[in-house]
């Protein structure tokens, strides 16, 4: 058996052995969103109103005005906020030293000690993008009532609105932002779809959907979400998105792109240039819904073909890049080198866009552009890889989402999907169990 070890962190201040003792109060004692806690549970709700049309105008442009107000922006700063008054976190993110790497892409370096703990790893098979859930391990329905932020879902009958204490909706399984009590950034969430249904992390339409109405509805181009596949360095079995502000552009968000394919006029898809990880970047041109079925099912695509993958949903949910990564698929065969594990940095999303979260300070004061291309060019498919990578998710495009002639680029040729396809046929999948010490 193959272990990959890194260093955990903790999204919750509930995420314990299960031996620890804990003080006798009502239900377990921990006051959780499970069945022996959440009744007479209220929590507020934010209900938004069901925008589909892409707004072009939504979001500012960083070099020329400050971000808009939004509501949401105000609930969640202040909600996060007054956690952070109540000491809820495991410390001080933003006494956290940050700078911007000289250099053409602007990489942010961070220097964050404080997710250096060492907590119970969470086992997962590395090698298996899909796993079923598995409640005794630890999940959102074990976090603390007081972590809640707020319940975020739809409002189908009218415009947005906020009810501060809603009783607690379980049988229609609400969608929940939480802290993260060891946060990245500012303003660090969890938003966590149909929280009761214990989804496992796989992305589906309606949740990705219900994330791109959250970048849409706080209207603020410093948020962006981020999604993290099993196998690119998720390591909680329970579906999730991540988000938070970052008053600069991600360096990802700079790089050039060349469009490759348009889906009926409505979503344009393009591939990442001259950037170190390879990627597509899908943008909506009308609706949200016709930008959020392309990704989607995009990434059930490279889940069914056990694909490791990150997402960022960056200018209000109108850009979302889509990256496909095999760094634990490396480290599991030994092809990482040592200097880099040293780091102990888990390139996922965050560290995928260019924002490189260090853990010892003599990363931090040797931070270079070099040292983070070395580690990202580890993280990418190779441009062979990548291309047959591409050609799978084109071909479902094109079966799925359009209808009537076909979109696929031209380059992407049948002959190319034969041959993907001879290749899957032929190769066995890498058999490897391990073990992450960390939660991302």
């Amino acid at each position: 058996m193959l272990r990959i070890k890194r260093v955990p962190t903790v999204v919750s201040n509930y995420q314990k052995d299960e031996a620890e003792e804990v003080a006798p109060r009502a239900g377990c004692g921990r006051n959780c969103l499970n069945e022996c806690c959440y009744e007479g549970a209220k929590i507020p709700l934010y209900a938004f109103k069901k925008l589909n049309k892409i707004s072009k105008g939504l979001c500012c442009e960083y070099e020329n005005t400050a971000p808009p107000f939004a509501f949401l922006d105000s609930l969640l700063l202040g909600e996060w906020e007054d956690r952070m008054q109540r000491g809820l976190f495991r410390y001080d993110v933003t006494a956290c030293e940050t700078k911007v790497i000289p250099g053409k892409y602007g990489f942010i370096a961070q220097l964050n000690e404080g997710r250096h703990l060492k907590k119970r790893p969470t086992e997962f098979r590395v090698d298996k993008v899909l796993q079923p859930f598995d409640g005794n391990k630890f999940n959102f329905t074990k976090v603390g009532q007081e972590e809640i932020l707020f319940r975020f879902e739809a409002n189908e009958n009218g415009n947005t609105l906020l009810i501060p204490n809603a009783p607690l909706d379980v049988e229609n399984s609400p969608s929940m932002v939480a802290i993260n009590v060891s946060p990245i950034e500012y303003g660090h969430v969890l938003l966590i779809p149909r929280i009761f249904e214990r989804l496992p992390q796989r992305i589906d339409r309606e949740s990705f959907l219900l994330a791109l109405h959250m970048a849409a509805e706080a209207g603020n181009t410093y948020f962006r979400l981020g999604y993290n596949s099993l196998g690119a360095f998720a390591t909680i079995n329970h579906l999730h998105f991540q988000a938070y502000y970052l008053a600069v552009p991600f360096p990802i968000e700079k790089a050039p792109t060349k469009k490759t394919i348009s889906l009926n006029d409505e979503v344009i898809v393009s591939e990442l240039l001259k950037y170190p990880v390879r990627g597509l970047v899908f943008e909506g041109e009308n609706t949200l819904q016709a930008l959020s079925n392309a990704v989607s099912d995009a990434c059930i695509c490279l889940q069914e073909n056990n694909i490791p993958y990150n997402v960022l949903i960056a200018d209000c949910g109108q850009r979302i890049f889509l990256l496909p990564q095999c760094y634990a698929e490396k480290q599991a065969l030994g092809e990482v080198s040592a200097e880099l594990l040293d780091t102990q940095v888990n390139p996922a999303v965050w560290e995928i866009s260019g924002h490189m979260v260090l853990k010892r300070k003599k990363d931090y004061d040797e931070a270079s552009e070099e040292n983070a291309w070395r580690l990202l060019v580890e993280v990418s498919l190779s441009e062979e890889r990548f291309q047959e990578v591409c050609a799978l998710i084109f071909e479902v495009l094109d079966t799925v989402d359009v209808e009537g002639s076909p979109s696929v680029a031209k380059e992407h040729s049948d002959a190319c999907l034969e041959e993907v396809e001879a290749r899957n046929n032929a190769s066995q999948p890498l058999q490897v169990t391990g073990t992450w010490e960390c939660l991302v």
